[in-house]
C-alpha cells in the first residue's frame, strides 16, 4: 500500500545514494556526531536530563530546552497526571501546542468571555494561544492509565519561548500577588477567608476528589472569575462532576490518514492547513511510525526544523551537515534514541531515522513552520531532488558518467519510508566503531599528551639537572674564585696595613719632623718676637727720650714762651696801666682846663665858646695819638 500527501517522491537507493555520496569529493562530508556532542549543541536531550519542575504523588511536570542551531532555544513541558488528578489553573505566557501520548482527560480553558472544554484522548494535538488561562484534568478509568501530555511553548511570531517570564504562571500566585485589602473589595469576601486561601498554597497537581477539593476549586473558580471577567460559573464544573455547555473536539493523529504508508511505516504531517486551530501559529506535528528494520528515506526540511520525540521502541538517527560551516559549529551525527529522548534537527540538514531489526521505532514531533508549507525533499521518487536536476549536471557534481547515473537512479521504487534491515544496526555499529576511534584517538591523544608531557618532563629534569650541575659548578667556581678573591683580599689587606703602617711612621716622621721644624720656627719666631720686643722696647726707649727731650724743650719753649708773654702781658698791662694812668692824668688835666675853659668863656661870651669848642676837640686827638705810638 503506497499512500502519500505533500511529498515529492521516487523509487531511489538509499544504500546506492550513501555510496556516491560518501565517495564524491563535492558533496557531503562524512564526520562522525556522538551523543556527548549533539547533547553539548542542545540537539539530543536525553530522557533523564530533563529538569524536574514539579513532582507530587498525584503526577509530575520534566522540561527540556532544545535547540535546532539556527533558532531558539524551544521549550518543552512534559505533564503526567495520574488519574483522577488535575493540574490546576495557569495562564499562558507564549502560545501552546501539544500532543496526548497516552491517557484521557478534559481540557478547560478560556477563550474570550466563553468556557470551553475539550475531551483528550491518546493521539489528540490541539493548541492554546497565549493569554489563555486552564486547567487539565485526568480520567479515572478502567486500565488506570496515566495523562501524559508533550507540549511546546513558543512566541505566535517568531516561535521563540522568552524565558524570562516563563511558560505560565499560576492563577494562585497571580490573583493572591494582591495586597488583602484590594482582594477583599475585588471578591466582596471577607479578610478572613483571603486568609485562609493565603495560609497554604496547593501544588500543580492535586487529586481530584478530596475534601478540601472542593472548597479550593470553588474558591478558584471565584479567583478565576474576577480575574478574567465574563460567566466562569462552569469553569470547574467538570471537577464536580457536572457538564459544560460548549464542547470543542481535538485532532486525533491516531485517526487521521497518514501522508504516506506502506508495510515499512506511515507518516503524517499536520499543520495550518490541516488543522484551523494551529493558523496562527508557527508550530506543526508530525509522526512517523517505523516498523521493524525500516528508514525514513534521507529528506531534508526546507522550510521547517523538527523536534521530534521518541514515544516507542527506540532507533538510529543519522544527521549530514551540508554547509561550510567550521567543524566546531556544523558536524555530522549519528546518535541512538530511545523511547523520552528528544533530538532536534535543524531546517536544510539532511536526516535519515532507522528502526532496529527487533522493534519498532515511533516518533512525533514539532515542527517550525514559516510562512509557506515545509515540503520535505526526499533523495527517492521520480521527483526526487536528485531526479529533478539535468542528468549531465548531477554526473559532474559526482564525477562520474551519465550511465552511473542511470543506474543509481532507476532501481529504486519505493519511497519516504524504506526497508532497510540492519541499518540501525549498521549505524549503530559505525557509531560505536566511531565512537571506538574517538575513544582511541582521544586516548592516542591523551598517551601523546601523556608522551609529551613525560618528554616534557623528563627534558625539564634533565634541564634541571643540567641547571643544578652549572649551578653545583658555579658554585664551585664562585667559591674558588671567592676563596682567592678572599686570599687576595687578605694579601691585599696585609699589604695595606704595611703600607699603613710605613705610612703612618712616616706620617710620624714628618710629624716629629714637622714639629722640630715647628720648634725651630717657633724659637727663631720667638727669638726674633723677643729682639723685635728688645728693638721696640729701646726704640721706645728712645722715643720716650726723644719724647721727653721734645717735651722738656717744648715744656722749656712753653716755659719761655709763658715767661716772655708773661713778660709781655706785664710789660703791655704795665702800659696800658701807664696809658690808663696818662689818660686819666691827661683827663683830669683836660676836664681841669675844660672847666677852667668853659669859665673863661662864660666870661667871655658866645664867641670864644666856640673857639673853645674847636681848641677843645684837638685834647682827644692828641690823646689818641699819643696811644698809637705807644702800640708801635
Amino acid at each position: 500500500m503506497l499512500r502519500l500527501k505533500g511529498t515529492l517522491v521516487s523509487p531511489f537507493s538509499f544504500f546506492a545514494v550513501f555510496s556516491i555520496i560518501l565517495a564524491s569529493p563535492t558533496f557531503l562530508s562524512v564526520e562522525s556526531y556522538s551523543h556527548r556532542h549533539a547533547s553539548t549543541v542542545g540537539q539530543l536531550v536525553l530522557k533523564h536530563d530533563r529538569k524536574l519542575l514539579t513532582q507530587t504523588e498525584h503526577g509530575d511536570i520534566s522540561a527540556a530546552i532544545v535547540t535546532d542551531g539556527t533558532k531558539g532555544p524551544y521549550h518543552l513541558q512534559f505533564i503526567t497526571l495520574e488519574p483522577n488528578s488535575v493540574f490546576l489553573p495557569v495562564l499562558l505566557h507564549a502560545n501552546m501546542v501539544f500532543f496526548v501520548h497516552t491517557g484521557s482527560g478534559t481540557l478547560s480553558w478560556t477563550d474570550d468571555d466563553d468556557m470551553r472544554d475539550v475531551n483528550l484522548r491518546k493521539g489528540d494535538v490541539y493548541r492554546l494561544p497565549e493569554g489563555s488561562a486552564f486547567y487539565v484534568q485526568s480520567s479515572l478509568e478502567a486500565e488506570r492509565e496515566k495523562l501524559r501530555i508533550y507540549a511546546i511553548f513558543t512566541n505566535a511570531e517568531d516561535d521563540i519561548y522568552e524565558p524570562y517570564i516563563g511558560a505560565y504562571s499560576s492563577i494562585t500566585d497571580v490573583v493572591l500577588g494582591f495586597d488583602t485589602r484590594v482582594l477583599q473589595a475585588a471578591f466582596k469576601v471577607p479578610e478572613d477567608l483571603i486568609e485562609i486561601m493565603r495560609a497554604s498554597k496547593p501544588p500543580a497537581i492535586i487529586h481530584a476528589v478530596q475534601k478540601e477539593g472542593k472548597m479550593l476549586v470553588e474558591w478558584q473558580a471565584r479567583l478565576l472569575k474576577a480575574f478574567l471577567g465574563g460567566n466562569r460559573d462552569g469553569f470547574f464544573h467538570s471537577i464536580n462532576g457536572k457538564k459544560t455547555k460548549k464542547k470543542m473536539r481535538a485532532y486525533n493523529v491516531l485517526e487521521a490518514d497518514p501522508d504516506f504508508e506502506n508495510c515499512n511505516g506511515w507518516s503524517l504531517t499536520v499543520d495550518r492547513k490541516d488543522l484551523h486551530i494551529l493558523k496562527h501559529s508557527n508550530i506543526g506535528l508530525f509522526m512517523v511510525n517505523l516498523t521493524k528494520g525500516s528508514m525514513m528515506a534521507p529528506h531534508w526540511n526546507p522550510r521547517a526544523s523538527e523536534i521530534a520525540i521518541v514515544l516507542q521502541g527506540q532507533g538510529m538517527v543519522r544527521v549530514v551537515c551540508s554547509s561550510n560551516a567550521k567543524e566546531c559549529e556544523c558536524r555530522d551525527m549519528r546518535y541512538r534514541v530511545r523511547e523520552g529522548d528528544i533530538f532536534a534537527v535543524p531546517r536544510f540538514h539532511p536526516m535519515a531515522q532507522m528502526s532496529f531489526n527487533n522493534d519498532s521505532f515511533v516518533f512525533m514531533g514539532f515542527s517550525t513552520l514559516t510562512t509557506k508549507r515545509n515540503h520535505p525533499q526526499f533523495l527517492v521518487g521520480k521527483k526526487s531532488a536528485l531526479r529533478i536536476m539535468e542528468k549531465q549536471i548531477l554526473a559532474l557534481s559526482f564525477n562520474v558518467s551519465n550511465a552511473t547515473i542511470d543506474q543509481l537512479l532507476k532501481p529504486q521504487r519505493e519511497s519516504v519510508i524504506l526497508d532497510c534491515t540492519s541499518c540501525a544496526e549498521e549505524e549503530e555499529r559505525l557509531m560505536m566503531e566511531e565512537i571506538e576511534r574517538e575513544r582511541k584517538e582521544e586516548e592516542e591523544a591523551r598517551r601523546k599528551e601523556e608522551e609529551e608531557e613525560a618528554r616534557k618532563r623528563r627534558e625539564e629534569e634533565e634541564a634541571k639537572r643540567k641547571e643544578e650541575e652549572e649551578a653545583q659548578k658555579r658554585r664551585e667556581e664562585e667559591e674558588e674564585a671567592r676563596r682567592r678573591e678572599e686570599d687576595e683580599e687578605a694579601k691585599r689587606r696585609e699589604e695595606e696595613e704595611a703600607r699603613r703602617r710605613e705610612e703612618e711612621e712616616e706620617a710620624k716622621r714628618r710629624e716629629e719632623k714637622e714639629a722640630r721644624r715647628r720648634e725651630e720656627e717657633e724659637e727663631a719666631r720667638r727669638r726674633e718676637e723677643e729682639e723685635e720686643a728688645r728693638r721696640e722696647e729701646e726704640e721706645e726707649a728712645r722715643r720716650r727720650e726723644e719724647e721727653d727731650a721734645r717735651r722738656r724743650e717744648e715744656e722749656e719753649g712753653a716755659t719761655r714762651r709763658e715767661t716772655k708773654k708773661r713778660r709781655e702781658e706785664e710789660a703791655r698791662r704795665e702800659q696800658e696801666e701807664a696809658w690808663k694812668q696818662e689818660e686819666e692824668r691827661q683827663r683830669r688835666a683836660e676836664e681841669a682846663a675844660a672847666k677852667g675853659w668853659r669859665e673863661r668863656e662864660k666870661q667871655r661870651g658866645q664867641p670864644e665858646e666856640k673857639e673853645t669848642e674847636e681848641g677843645g676837640d684837638e685834647g682827644p686827638n692828641r690823646r689818641r695819638a699819643a696811644k698809637k705810638v705807644w702800640l708801635i
